[in-house]
């Protein structure tokens, strides 16, 4: 018997002709509506080629898309790296065994998840422009940096927490057999086998990351969806320009989990990891929405 059969009951010669008109209806109405709404932009003049033509020339490339893509990539690139750090050290504090570091850590890793990316980075640019800490061109930056960092740092914590308890329970009970501290069961045997586990979830969360950099138009960062609006706004040409910017976007979301995915294959060949954590792992009972206790 078949894996699928055991999931669910094979469909039966009805079943299937019902499924095949259901499928090409969903079709159809998948088609009308696409030619309906392509219909009414061709009708308004957003698809005409002079709406495309800007895109054509090298000024508006260099004057608004480079730097927007720039500004995302490196708005992303330094939260990761920060994010991946701080999360790294909150996840493994939660699972202290010493309390005076195991609390600390839980607080911070609830307070900053319950708390909206934009009003974090709102907070921070205001306060680093009335202290002075960055230079005004960078405030923005520094801002968005800061909402991105704190945020996904308190989701990387809890999904480590998450792909350490996924592990086994004897792994952490044989390093106590063989007299290893909690210290370094961690770091030699549980953190090696939960990073490999945890890697799906982690690159949904980068790229969650990228994607929220596009909320630091509201503290007038330059990146990648704000300088569309502008472009569209100039050459009066919305909807090709947020084509574009979403083809980018894509793009770059698109090779940053071929990446990943890779990485995690190369490090699956070693058969040092675990399963895949699934999201649910850390969204459901084991996750962050649940309260367990601090020593589990």
């Amino acid at each position: 018997m078949s894996t699928a059969s055991i999931l669910f009951d094979a469909p039966g010669p009805r079943a299937r002709v019902r499924n095949r008109v259901i499928s090409g209806v969903t079709v159809i109405v998948v088609v009308l509506v696409a030619w309906a709404v392509i219909a009414r932009l061709a009708g308004k003049g957003q698809l005409t080629a002079a709406k495309w033509q800007p895109f054509l020339t090298a000024n508006l490339w260099k004057t608004y898309v480079l730097p927007g893509i720039q500004g995302t990539l490196t708005a992303a690139a330094i939260s990761i790296v920060l994010a991946g750090i701080l999360g790294l050290l909150l996840g493994v504090g939660r699972l202290s065994h010493v309390g005076a570091l195991r609390w600390p850590c839980a607080v911070i890793v609830e307070f900053f998840r319950a708390v909206p990316v934009l009003i974090m980075m709102i907070f921070a640019y205001f306060l680093y422009a009335l202290y002075d800490v960055f230079p005004s061109k960078q405030l923005a930056l520094a801002g968005v940096v800061t909402g991105l960092t704190l945020y996904n740092a308190a989701v990387i914590a809890e999904i480590v927490r998450a792909g350490v308890k996924a592990l086994p329970r004897g792994q952490s009970e044989a390093a106590a057999a063989l007299g290893l501290r909690p210290g370094q069961t961690m770091r030699s045997i549980l953190l090696p086998q939960a990073i490999t586990s945890m890697l799906p979830v982690l690159v949904s969360q980068l790229v969650v990351v990228l994607k929220d950099t596009a909320i630091g138009y509201q503290i007038t960062f330059v990146e990648m969806v704000r300088q569309g609006t502008v472009v569209g706004s100039t050459y009066g040409n919305y909807i090709p320009a947020l084509i574009v910017i979403a083809v980018i976007m894509i793009t770059v979301n698109f090779a940053l989990s071929v990446g990943a995915t890779r990485l995690e294959r190369r490090m699956r060949r070693s058969k040092r990891g675990a399963a895949p954590l699934e999201a649910e792992a850390y969204e459901g009972g084991g996750g962050p929405g649940a309260r367990l206790e601090p020593g589990d």
